[in-house]
């Protein structure tokens, strides 16, 4: 027995996996050069569209280059950190980035919000609200963000604006004749709220009304049968099941906020103070004319900055696909 024991092989360690075989390396290998040969013209398209202009925009950003480096044909100077040292003591950028941050971070909430608060109620209309509802999200959803700038800008127009005339016949009074609401900054912030809020809730409200159809009605009925109450089954039955969708929808938001142009831009040529409503796309837009070295300092700040909102989603996603 003893001897047995002794001449015994040695028992494999406890969760080790066996040692894949030379067939299955070489189908590995096969199947590894057939990945790559199919993602090769998309991986080619990222390279020339993305990696080639964001690889000049870092390299430039260290550079003096202007628009008399690229008229005379020379070659800019090597200027290190300048940039990004006047980007943040010698511009207004520091203003424009809080604002921006500001304006994203309550554009944000109100969108997902508004969006998970409409989704919950098309769960509990009728099929013909229901496709109304859906209607109207599309409307607004499809229409282009210069387009729907324009008709809010003749909503709260200083003359003909519907709201001027609505506050006049409520308040009895002509108080809000002429009322520009551009002028104010605080005024104007809230007119580019609200149309990029309504423009961004379809969005929120089609995706979470399509993961609300993923909740099993089982555990909904369960829980109503052992009391909870409505907002009770949302946080601890139904949120679970929205948590990824709604990480996925805040994180494009938080993109999409940070970095709106069209309409902050369309606002201001209504009349709008430049200089105290920029925000980064239209900052970066209206910086000195030529000046592609600091320019480029600014939009790797930028992309810095998205990249560390957006961290956190992509390392939970990369642990996600481990397990």
């Amino acid at each position: 027995m003893a001897e047995a024991l002794l001449t015994a092989p040695p028992a494999k360690a406890a969760g080790r996996r066996p040692r894949p075989t030379a067939r299955e390396r070489a189908r590995g290998r096969r199947d590894a050069r057939g990945a790559w040969t199919l993602l090769a013209p998309s991986v080619v398209i990222l390279a020339v569209m993305v990696g080639y202009p964001a690889v000049l925009m870092v390299v430039q950003s260290f550079t003096d280059y202007s628009i008399k480096n690229k008229v005379q044909g020379t070659l800019a100077d090597f200027v290190g950190f300048a940039n990004y040292l006047e980007v943040f003591t010698q511009s207004d950028f520091p203003i424009v980035l809080l604002r921006s941050l500001g304006l994203m971070v309550a554009m944000t909430v109100l969108i997902v919000l508004l969006g998970v608060l409409v989704a919950v109620l098309m769960t509990r209309l009728g099929r013909g609200w229901r496709i109304t509802v859906s209607v109207g999200l599309l409307l607004a959803w499809a229409m282009p963000p210069l387009a729907a700038t324009t008709v809010w800008g003749w909503i709260f127009d200083t003359q003909y604006g519907v709201v001027n005339w609505a506050l006049n016949t409520v308040t009895g009074t002509s108080d809000w004749t002429n009322h520009s609401w551009l002028l104010n900054p605080w005024s104007f912030y809230m007119v580019l709220t609200i149309i990029v809020v309504w423009q961004g809730v379809p969005f929120v409200a089609f995706t979470t009304f399509a993961a609300l159809g993923q909740v099993p009605g089982e555990v909904l009925e369960a829980s109503s049968l052992d009391g909870a109450t409505g907002f009770a089954r949302f946080r601890l039955v139904v949120f679970p099941y929205l948590r990824s969708v709604l990480t996925v929808v805040l994180v494009l938001q938080v993109i999409w906020n940070l970095r709106i142009f069209t309409q902050v831009y369309a606002l201001q040529s209504r009349g709008g103070l430049v200089s105290e409503t920029n925000v980064l796309g239209t900052y970066l837009f209206r910086q000195g004319v030529g000046e592609f070295g600091v320019t480029s300092a600014i939009g790797v700040i930028m992309v810095v900055l998205l990249l560390a909102m957006s961290w956190g989603y992509v390392r939970t996603t990369l642990k996600e696909e481990e397990l």
